[in-house]
C-alpha cells in the first residue's frame, strides 16, 4: 500500500548499497520519486531498474553520480536538484576505518572527515535553505551509536565524525523548534549493521549486527514520527543509556576493549 501520493522527491546519498539502498526501497514504496546518489554508477543503475520494476512502487527512480567528499560533487548534486520539490533528504554517505590513530592512513582519515562531516554539514545547510518554503520536509543524517559515546579508541576519527553529526543535528533541531518551523531534522544512530561497512573499514564487528533492511525500517519509522535521535533496537538503546550514566573512563575502556576485537590480524 502506498502511503504517500504527492509525487515529491526523496534524495538518498550513499544509496548504492546497505542502509541507503534499503531506505530507497522503502521510500519508493511510499510513492516518492527517489533520486539515488553515490559514486558507483553500475550499482545505482541496477537499483533504479529494480525500483522502477517494483509493482509496489509508484515512484520514478533516477540517479546522480557524485563524489560527495569533494565540494564539487556536493555542488553538482545541488545543481541537479534545482527545480525539484525535495521532501526527504537522507544524508547517508560515509565510511569508517579501524587502526591505532598513530598508525592510521592520514589521507583516508581526511577523506573520512570530508565525507562524514564536511559534506553532511554543507548538504544539510543547502537542503534546509531549499526546503525553507515548504510546509514540511525531512532531513535524516546517518550518524552512529558511536556518536553518542565519549570517544572510540582504535576508531578515533570515525567516532569523532559521528559525534559531530549528532551534535550538529541536535542543535539544528532546537533552532527549528524555536523558530516554529515544520521542517524536521534527525540523526540515525545505529550500532552494528550487516553492510559493506565492515570491509571498507577493515573491521569485523565484535557484536552481532541487525540487517540493513531492519535498520532502514526503524530509521523511517523514527523519521516520520519526528524523533531527533533514532537508535534502532531496544538493546542498543539500553546500552547507549547505560553509557551516559557510567564514568567516562569506564566507558572508554569498554569501547577500547571492543574495538581491539575488530582489527584484522
Amino acid at each position: 500500500m502506498l502511503l504517500h501520493q504527492t509525487k515529491t522527491f526523496a534524495v538518498i546519498t550513499g544509496a548504492s548499497s546497505g542502509i541507503g539502498a534499503e531506505i530507497a526501497r522503502l521510500l519508493a514504496r511510499h510513492g516518492y520519486n527517489c533520486i539515488l546518489v553515490a559514486r558507483r554508477e553500475d550499482r545505482l543503475r541496477e537499483l533504479c531498474e529494480e525500483l522502477n520494476a517494483d509493482e509496489y512502487s509508484d515512484g520514478n527512480a533516477s540517479y546522480i553520480c557524485a563524489d560527495l567528499k569533494k565540494r564539487a560533487g556536493c555542488d553538482a548534486l545541488m545543481n541537479a536538484l534545482e527545480g525539484k520539490d525535495v521532501e526527504v533528504f537522507v544524508n547517508n554517505a560515509g565510511f569508517g576505518d579501524c587502526s591505532e590513530f598513530i598508525n592510521g592512513d592520514v589521507d583516508k582519515e581526511l577523506d573520512m572527515i570530508d565525507l562524514n562531516i564536511k559534506s553532511v554539514h554543507y548538504l544539510t545547510k543547502k537542503m534546509l535553505k531549499k526546503m525553507s518554503g515548504r510546509t514540511y520536509g525531512y532531513i535524516l543524517n546517518t550518524a552512529s551509536s558511536a556518536g553518542l559515546l565519549p570517544g572510540g579508541p582504535y576508531m578515533a576519527t570515525y567516532y569523532a565524525t559521528k559525534a559531530y553529526v549528532v551534535s550538529l543535528t541536535r542543535a539544528i533541531d532546537q533552532e527549528l523548534k524555536e523558530s516554529e518551523s515544520r521542517l524536521y531534522i534527525g540523526a540515525l544512530c545505529p550500532g552494528p549493521v550487516d553492510t559493506e561497512f565492515n570491509k571498507n573499514a577493515n573491521v569485523e564487528f565484535a557484536l552481532p549486527g541487525i540487517s540493513a533492511s531492519e535498520c532502514a525500517k526503524l530509521a523511517l519509522d523514527g523519521m516520520f514520527r519526528k524523533k531527533t535521535i533514532i537508535v534502532p533496537g531496544l538493546k542498543l538503546r539500553i546500552a547507549c543509556l547505560g553509557s551516559r550514566i557510567m564514568p567516562v573512563g569506564m566507558v572508554m575502556k569498554m569501547v577500547s576493549h571492543q574495538q581491539k576485537k575488530k582489527i584484522y590480524v
